[in-house]
């Protein structure tokens, strides 16, 4: 986390449950595991001691995959992941790394060391390989999902079909981590606990720019009943405040969210929680009742744009209308609607960027996050434009938001917009709480108080903003 700035500075981390997914299958074939969490490491020479004290036979990276950030294979992560690789083939380890970044580049990963890359969805792969390799068979070929190299040719296996009985699944070996610096950020920066969990795997819409490599497209669901009892299991353990539900879409099955929201309620689980959906998914009221019902604060809508122009282009499937409905029914439900906003995608013009500003401004949604089209490998998006990548085809970190494709404007235009688009919808949010002082006198708090003052500082960064966004409007080549 440390590489990476932004993520550092908003102090929000969660543990690696894909990489304790895998730790639970392997130790419930009855191997010994141990845990090696990079999430609060100065760098990777820090995996050196444990290997020291533990001589492991195996050393696995296995990314986090139900954490969108591992999907956007910053080169920060990728630099780490083979030192770390390095120093665990001085100890004499079988290698092992299953990511989406390997999954991507898996010939670049067996270059710097690695013996294996398990491509896709990975704890069966996982647990068939180090079954293999401990009882000496040299044959991988009949394990599917794998990469690796025989003499001087890399081989791959066959696809593995994902796992659909999730509930087969052993909970995610949460005693190997160590809560409490978790715990100790989330209380520092935003005054409660959080934790993550996931209640499906896979995504069965075909938004374009959208990378897929671990779950891919098929859409499986744990049962309720396993999801509350994993829940009860943490209340119990560590006394969380809130979940973040990190699957792509929250609650697709018909009648799921209904079901949970009841032995949620039976249960007498107190949490709020978060979830990632659609537009199109969130305008039956009943349903947002049930969200409501369950513990939902806030839902983080894939906006994109507020272009109907763009949002046919990258396949999304929704409309702007049902942005507006389903942010409308959702804070009539006081759950908060939050957008991801995405700009510089092929063909965006100066007035699809207008439409998406006003579009916030005019909603404005409880937290926005903004970032520029990232063309990933096995997209429709990236085939698109990956004649034009060259040299640079990842970010370094999550924040560096480089267009890296030739498009409207230039890159520090994209940069600048960020800003711009971030003091505008504040300026805004500081209006709306000055109209509801005077409207609301007798609710008056401090915390809508502090919004309006903040006109004071937001509106001229907005108009500051505005005018270096202007000088940067020079078309891009």
């Amino acid at each position: 986390m440390r590489f990476d700035p932004k993520q550092w500075e908003t102090g929000q981390p969660y543990p690696p449950i894909g990489t304790l997914y895998a730790a639970a299958v392997v130790r419930e074939q009855g191997h010994h595991v141990s845990l090696f969490d990079t999430m609060f490491a100065y760098g990777p020479e820090e995996v050196i001691l444990p290997l020291q004290q533990q001589s492991p036979d195996f050393f696995v990276i296995y990314d986090d995959g139900f954490n969108y950030l591992t999907k956007m294979c910053l080169t920060n992560m990728r630099e780490a992941a083979f030192e770390m690789m390095k120093f665990a083939k001085q100890k004499g380890c079988t290698v092992i790394v299953s990511s989406s970044d390997a999954t991507d580049h898996f010939e670049q990963y067996l270059e710097e060391g690695a013996d294996f890359v398990i491509l896709g969805e990975a704890e069966q792969t996982l647990a068939e390989l180090i079954s293999a390799v401990t009882k000496q068979q040299t044959d991988f070929m009949t394990i599917p999902g794998l990469a690796f190299r025989q003499q001087d040719a890399v081989i791959k296996t066959m696809k593995r079909t994902v796992m659909k009985e999730l509930d087969e699944l052993p909970f995610p070996a949460w005693d190997l981590v160590d809560i409490e610096p978790y715990r100790k950020m989330w209380l520092h920066h935003r005054g409660y606990f959080s934790l993550n969990m996931a209640t499906t795997r896979g995504c069965p819409f075909k938004c374009n720019w959208c990378a897929k490599p671990i779950y891919g497209n098929r859409y499986n669901t744990r049962s309720p009943q396993n999801v509350v009892a994993e829940l009860k299991m943490l209340k119990y353990k560590y006394q969380f405040d809130h979940i973040w539900f990190c699957d792509d879409i929250f609650g697709l099955k018909p009648g799921w969210v209904n079901e949970f929201a009841g032995l949620v309620e039976k249960e007498k689980l107190q949490f709020s929680f978060k979830i990632q959906a659609r537009a199109d998914l969130l305008l039956q009221e009943d349903h947002i009742k049930d969200l409501a019902r369950a513990g939902c604060s806030n839902i983080w809508m894939g906006a994109e744009s507020g272009s109907q122009k763009i949002l046919d282009a990258m396949d999304k499937g929704t409309t702007i209308e049902q942005i507006y409905r389903a942010t409308n029914l959702l804070k009539k439900n006081n759950i908060h609607p939050s957008f991801f906003i995405q700009f510089g995608y092929p063909g965006e013009t100066k007035d699809d960027i207008e439409k998406t500003i006003r579009m916030i401004n005019e909603l404005l949604p409880y937290e926005i996050g903004i970032s520029v089209s990232y063309p990933l490998p096995g997209t429709a998006f990236h085939e698109k434009v990956k004649t034009q990548l060259n040299d640079k085809s990842n970010w370094t970190d999550s924040d560096e938001l480089a267009l890296m494709f030739r498009n409207t404007y230039a890159p520090a235009f994209y940069k600048q917009l960020h800003r711009f688009v971030h003091k505008s919808y504040r300026k805004h949010i500081a209006i709306e709480a000055i109209k509801n002082i005077f409207s609301q006198p007798a609710s008056l708090q401090f915390k809508r108080m502090k919004k309006a003052i903040s006109w004071l500082y937001y509106s001229p960064a907005a108009w500051i903003a505005g005018q270096k966004l202007q000088k940067l409007e020079k078309p891009g080549s």
